[in-house]
C-alpha cells in the first residue's frame, strides 16, 4: 500500500505531500489544479518514461519519492528527473535502474486511465485473471510440467542421442573382447617372447658355433681324419712337462685347473648341443603373439601395462553405461507416462479456460452497462493449444465497434471503466489501484454506480481516484483537495485533506461551480449520507454472504 507520496518541482507543483490512508481516497480540484500531475507522478515513481520537459520553470530537477508498506515492510522507491542528463531511480536509498521501478511496481500499482502501467493490460495477468475466475487448479499441470521437465534433464544427463551411444557400447565391446582374447598373462610376457623368439632364430648359427668350439676345446672325434689336438690335450701336454721339474710344479697345478674348467665348458657345449632342436612352428607361434601384442600397443597404449589399464577404465565405462541404457529405459517410459499427464492436464485446464471465459465476460459487461457503457461488448478469447495458454481480453465500448484488445483502446475513461468492471468481478490486483478519467462521460445514476464500484473495491484494496464528479467523491473514505495559487508570482499547486464542511464545499463546488450556494451544499450532504448508506447496506450484505 502506498502510505506517503512526495512531488518536487514537477510542473506545478513545487512541494507536495501527500499522506494516503487505505480504502478510497479522491482527488479533487478544479481543471488544470495539477490533480493528473499526481497520477504522473505516480507513473514516474513505477519506471515510467522521464521527460525533461515535466520539470517546474527553475528547477535543476523533478523529484518523486513514494513510500509503500508491503507485508509490514517500507520500500522506498525515487525518481529524479533533470533538465539535462538521463533520470536516476533509487530503491530504499540505493541506485537502481527504471526498469527496477517498473519490476517492482507491477506488484504495487496499477494505474488506469490513460497510463499504460496496467497489469490487465499484459495477456499473462488476462490469463492469471481467467484463471482465478474459473477456480482453476493450475498445480497438476505445473507439477506434470516439472516432472517432464526433470526426466528431460536426466535423459540429456545420460548422454543425449541413444543412437551415439549404443555406438560407443559397441565400441566399448569389440575393444575389451580384442583384449581379452590376447590373453595377456603377465606385463613381462613380451620381453620373454622376444629373447625366445631371438633363440628360435637363430638355432642353426647357435649349433655351428658350439661345434667349432667344442672342437677347439676337447679337439674333434677320434673317428674323424687328419685328428688334431684339442685345447684340453695341449693342457695336458703341457702340465706333464712342468710337473717333471719340482720348481714348476706351481704352474702345472694352475694349468690342470684350467683344463678340469675346460673340459667342463666342453661338456656343457654338448648337452647344449643335444638339447638344442630346430623348432619353425613354435618360432611362427613366437612371431603371431609378438604381432598381436604390438597390435594391441598400437591401439591401446605403448606398454602391455597401458593396455591393462585402458582394458580396466573401459570396462568401468561399459558397466556404467549399460547400467544408464538401463535407467534411460525406464526415464522414457516415465516420460511416455509424463507426458501423457501434463496432455490431460492441459485439456482439462483448457476446457476450464474456455468454459469460464463467457461468463467473466458477461460478468463485466453487467457491471460496464452500470457504469454508463451499455453497449460495451467484451469479449474472453482463449488459445486453440489444449491449455489454452493464450488468453486475451478484448474490448468493443461501443455497438458496431470492433472488439479490440485492452492495450489498443483509444479512450483511457473507457478503458477504465473496463478495468474498474473486471476488478469488482475479479479480487485478484496490486495492493493500491489508482483511476484517472474513469467518470469521463459519465453521470447522474451512472456516477453515483461508479463511487459504488470504487468504494467496492475500496473494501480489499488501497484506491486512489482522481475525479470530477462529486457523485464518485462522495464514496471516498478521504478526500483530498488539489488547488492552485500564487505564490510570489508563481503558480503553486498543494494539495490538503478536506473533511466535514470543507468538504461539503468542495462537493458544492463540484456539484453547481458555486461552493457558497446553500442548494449546493444541501445536496453535497445528501450525496454524502446517500454514500454513507450505500456503504452500510453494502458492508451489511457482504457481512451476511
Amino acid at each position: 500500500m502506498l502510505v506517503e507520496l512526495r512531488v518536487r518541482d514537477l510542473g506545478v507543483i513545487a512541494d507536495l505531500d501527500l499522506v494516503i490512508g487505505p480504502g478510497m481516497t479522491a482527488l479533487t480540484g478544479e481543471t488544470g489544479a495539477g490533480k493528473t500531475l499526481v497520477v504522473e507522478a505516480l507513473e514516474l515513481l513505477l519506471g515510467g518514461r522521464a521527460d525533461a520537459a515535466i520539470v517546474r520553470a527553475g528547477a535543476s530537477e523533478a523529484v518523486v519519492e513514494g513510500r509503500f508498506v508491503v507485508d509490514e515492510r517500507e520500500l522506498v522507491l525515487s525518481r529524479a528527473v533533470p533538465t539535462a542528463g538521463r533520470s536516476r531511480a533509487y530503491v530504499d536509498g540505493r541506485m537502481a535502474p527504471a526498469s527496477l521501478l517498473s519490476e517492482l511496481g507491477e506488484d504495487l500499482v496499477d494505474l488506469h486511465g490513460q497510463h499504460v502501467h496496467q497489469s490487465l493490460l499484459h495477456q499473462t495477468a488476462q490469463r492469471e485473471a481467467l484463471d482465478i475466475f474459473a477456480g482453476a487448479d493450475l498445480e497438476p499441470l505445473a507439477q506434470a510440467r516439472q516432472e517432464l521437465a526433470a526426466i528431460d534433464a536426466r535423459l540429456t544427463d545420460l548422454g543425449g542421442d541413444p543412437r551415439v551411444l549404443a555406438r560407443t557400447v559397441g565400441l566399448l565391446r569389440f575393444q575389451l573382447d580384442e583384449i581379452a582374447a590376447a590373453a595377456i598373462t603377465a606385463l613381462h610376457e613380451e620381453e620373454k617372447l622376444v629373447a625366445e623368439e631371438s633363440v628360435l632364430a637363430q638355432i642353426g648359427a647357435l649349433r655351428v658355433a658350439m661345434a667349432e668350439a667344442r672342437n677347439a676345446l676337447a679337439g674333434p672325434d677320434a673317428s674323424q681324419a687328419h685328428a688334431s689336438l684339442g685345447a684340453t690335450d695341449l693342457l695336458g701336454m703341457a702340465a706333464s712337462q712342468l710337473a717333471a721339474h719340482e720348481s714348476l710344479s706351481d704352474l702345472a697345478v694352475r694349468i690342470r685347473a684350467a683344463q678340469a674348467d675346460i673340459e667342463d665348458a666342453a661338456r656343457e657345449l654338448r648337452l647344449r648341443d643335444e638339447r638344442l632342436e630346430e623348432d619353425p612352428e613354435r618360432l611362427e607361434a613366437v612371431r603371431q603373439r609378438l604381432q598381436l601384442f604390438a597390435d594391441l600397443r598400437r591401439k591401446y597404449g605403448p606398454s602391455l601395462a597401458d593396455v591393462l589399464e585402458f582394458e580396466r577404465a573401459s570396462q568401468l565405462q561399459l558397466s556404467e553405461l549399460e547400467a544408464a541404457e538401463e535407467t534411460r529405459c525406464g526415464l522414457e517410459a516415465r516420460r511416455r507416462a509424463a507426458a501423457g499427464l501434463l496432455e490431460q492436464a492441459e485439456e482439462r485446464l483448457g476446457a476450464s479456460r474456455r468454459q469460464a471465459a463467457p461468463k467473466l465476460a458477461a460478468a463485466v459487461e453487467a457491471h460496464l452497462r452500470e457504469l454508463a457503457l451499455p453497449g460495451a461488448r467484451l469479449e474472453v478469447r482463449v488459445g486453440d493449444d489444449p491449455a489454452g495458454q493464450e488468453v486475451e481480453f478484448l474490448l468493443g465500448a461501443n455497438p458496431g465497434e470492433p472488439a479490440l484488445a485492452f492495450a489498443k483502446v483509444a479512450s483511457g475513461g473507457e478503458l477504465a471503466r473496463t478495468m474498474l468492471a473486471t476488478r469488482l468481478v475479479l479480487s485478484v490486483a496490486p495492493p493500491t489501484l489508482v483511476f484517472d478519467e474513469v467518470d469521463a462521460g459519465v453521470g447522474g445514476e451512472a456516477a453515483l454506480a461508479v463511487g459504488r464500484a470504487l468504494c467496492a473495491i475500496g473494501r480489499d484494496h488501497q484506491v486512489l481516484v482522481v475525479t470530477h464528479l462529486a457523485q464518485v467523491a462522495a464514496f471516498a473514505d478521504e478526500q483530498v483537495l488539489v488547488s492552485k495559487s500564487e505564490t510570489e508570482g508563481r503558480t503553486v499547486a498543494r494539495a490538503r485533506p478536506v473533511t466535514g464542511e470543507d468538504r461539503v464545499v468542495e462537493l458544492s463546488r463540484m456539484l453547481s461551480g458555486h461552493p457558497d450556494s446553500a442548494a449546493a451544499r444541501r445536496h453535497a450532504r445528501e450525496l454524502l449520507a446517500l454514500a454513507a448508506r450505500s456503504v452500510t447496506a453494502s458492508s451489511g450484505s457482504s457481512n451476511l454472504e
